[in-house]
């Protein structure tokens, strides 16, 4: 039989995960390719707990259907840590429960594009977010990520010069390249959309693994009614939950919980209560400043072996926070055949194009430091300079 799909799946991007993912689990890999945080950080004794609780005493409406927008007190929760850590007068009524903040990515996107519609992003940009919005057939515009943002004259000219519906960005600890918003370049952020149509979708699934414990103030502070904002238990609790979370204006959450309601009713109850119950018995902070603690000793380690293995025309930039780090290979050197050649040493990284929706990156490659240990992150830097100097490349 031939089987006839939709014309947005002609549209989508190549996916080279697959590949990825099957040879970065094959024995005696060591992967930087994933992004997946570290699950010796998991609380697995405390989340244990909270489960038998739930069980105990509020089994049958665990597992019972539940409300679209999620387990009030949990987005209590989220809403008083938002007035506390990061001074948004946020309320419950302004968030929503999702399955992890990937599903915001597809029902914003369903939300907000037509065809032919216009939105930007950072270049280079989150690999999930360009599969995601490409199913609605949008025309992608890109804007150069520096070390303190997004370029602000190529953002102003954008939303300038087309209708934007909205632009999507990752200000703390950006995926792939682990850079940083400055606090100027997020009030400049808001000065130019303030009095325009176009949204700023501010993905903050970081947010919380700053290594220096400090938040950062978010887009949103400066930018109240037009900033969508979305974030994460995977990175700082447990990524198997699947609890995200959405935090929008009252039209824009209107909308997003109609198409929520018809994509899958309402996220994993039974975790969300869950959840709920491991937060109101935990010290929530303590415990992400020991994570953060972990992955900065792990991000120094693998910036200094970059620093003392790699040949000189390789640099890589230096994260305040977050899982990955981004390296430009030396001119010549393809990050596929790094790939290839790295598979065959026993270790995988992510080449970088994948994150260039308009091209380009075959230069680029991202590392992920949170899900390896110093001795794995010793003996993985230590066989990729085997790979470079197998391309005529010693540490310089």
């Amino acid at each position: 039989m031939e089987y006839r799909f939709a014309r947005r799946m002609g549209g989508l991007p190549p996916s080279f995960l697959g590949e990825l993912f099957r040879v970065s689990s094959q024995p005696g890999i060591i992967s930087f390719a994933g992004g997946l945080p570290s699950s010796d950080q998991i609380d697995l004794e405390g989340l244990a707990r909270a489960a038998r609780k739930v069980l105990n005493e509020e089994g049958r409406t665990a597992f019972q259907y539940s409300t679209t927008d999620g387990y009030l007190p949990l987005r209590e929760y989220i809403a008083d840590r938002y007035r506390r850590r990061l001074g948004l007068l946020a309320e419950a009524s302004e968030i929503q429960i999702v399955n992890g903040s990937q599903q915001c990515l597809d029902l914003v996107a369903k939300i907000l594009l037509d065809p032919g519609d216009h939105l930007g992003m950072e270049r280079p940009g989150y690999l999930g977010a360009i599969e995601a919005f490409s199913l609605y057939e949008p025309v992608i515009h890109t804007v150069p990520l520096t070390d303190e943002g997004p370029d602000l004259e190529r953002f102003g000219a954008l939303v300038k010069r087309h209708p934007v519906r909205f632009f999507y960005g990752i200000p703390n600890s950006q995926n792939p390249s682990g850079r940083t918003y400055t606090e100027s370049s997020r009030k400049a952020i808001g000065e130019i959309l303030d009095g325009t149509e176009t949204l700023f979708y501010e993905d903050d699934a970081f947010g919380d693994l700053f290594f220096d414990g400090r938040p950062r103030l978010p887009v949103k502070r400066f930018l109240p009614e037009q900033g969508i904002m979305s974030g994460s238990f995977s990175k700082i609790v447990a990524p198997g939950m699947r609890i995200g979370w959405i935090s929008a204006p009252p039209p824009v959450l209107e909308a997003f919980n109609t198409a929520k309601q018809a994509a899958d009713l309402h996220s994993n109850f039974f975790c969300q209560l869950v959840l709920h119950r491991y937060l109101t018995a935990t010290d929530l902070d303590s415990h992400i400043r020991a994570v953060s603690r972990v992955y900065g000793e792990q991000c120094r380690l693998m910036c200094e072996l970059l620093d003392d293995l790699m040949p000189r025309g390789m640099t890589h930039t230096r994260p305040e926070g977050g899982m990955f780090l981004f390296c430009t290979l030396p001119q010549g050197i393809s990050s596929m055949k790094v790939f290839t050649e790295g598979v065959r040493e026993g270790v995988a990284v992510l080449p970088g194009v994948p994150f260039y929706v308009d091209g380009g990156g075959d230069d680029t490659i991202r590392l992920n430091f949170s899900n390896a240990g110093p001795e794995a992150i010793h003996e993985g830097i230590t066989r990729l300079a085997r790979v470079m100097k197998r391309q005529g490349y010693s540490s310089g």
